[in-house]
C-alpha cells in the first residue's frame, strides 16, 4: 500500500509531519477514513479525535479542536487552532471534552461581553447625536 502524507498545522507551527496509510478524522457528517488512493476531499473537522496509522504501522492519536481537513493526491493536510498528541484513547478523549469545550464556553462568554460593549458604544453615540442635532 501506498502511503500519503500527513501534515497537521497549528497557528504557530506544525505539529506532525508524516508518511501514514491510514486517516480517521471526525467532521460535521460524522467519522470518515481517508486511504491512499481516495478522491481528493475537504472536510470541516469538529472538536474530536484524529487517528492515523503510521506507513510503518503504528497507531497515532490526535485530540484536535475545529479545523480544516485538506485530502490532495496524496497529502492530507489538516489546520486546526488546537491539538495535542496522546497514547490513551480515553484520557485523550477526555481530555479534548474538557479542555476544548472549555474553551468554546470562553469563547461565548468573551463574545456576549463584546456584543454588550458594541451595544453600548452604538448606544452613546445616538445619545451624542441627539443632543447635537
Amino acid at each position: 500500500m501506498s502511503a500519503m502524507r500527513l501534515e497537521v498545522t497549528l497557528p504557530s507551527r506544525v505539529m506532525l509531519d508524516q508518511a501514514v496509510t491510514k486517516v480517521v478524522a471526525e467532521g460535521q457528517g460524522g467519522a470518515f477514513c481517508l486511504l491512499p488512493r481516495h478522491i481528493d476531499m475537504t472536510a470541516a473537522l469538529v472538536p474530536g479525535l484524529l487517528s492515523f496509522t503510521s506507513a510503518d504501522g503504528a497507531q497515532g492519536l490526535l485530540g484536535i479542536d475545529e479545523g480544516v481537513l485538506v485530502k490532495r493526491g496524496g497529502d492530507v493536510l489538516v489546520a486546526t487552532l488546537n491539538a495535542m498528541r496522546g497514547a490513551d484513547l480515553a484520557t485523550l478523549r477526555a481530555t479534548v471534552r474538557e479542555r476544548f469545550i472549555e474553551l468554546d464556553e470562553h469563547e461565548r462568554v468573551a463574545r456576549s461581553a463584546l456584543a454588550r460593549l458594541e451595544a453600548g458604544v452604538v448606544r452613546r453615540f445616538l445619545q451624542l447625536g441627539e443632543r447635537t442635532g
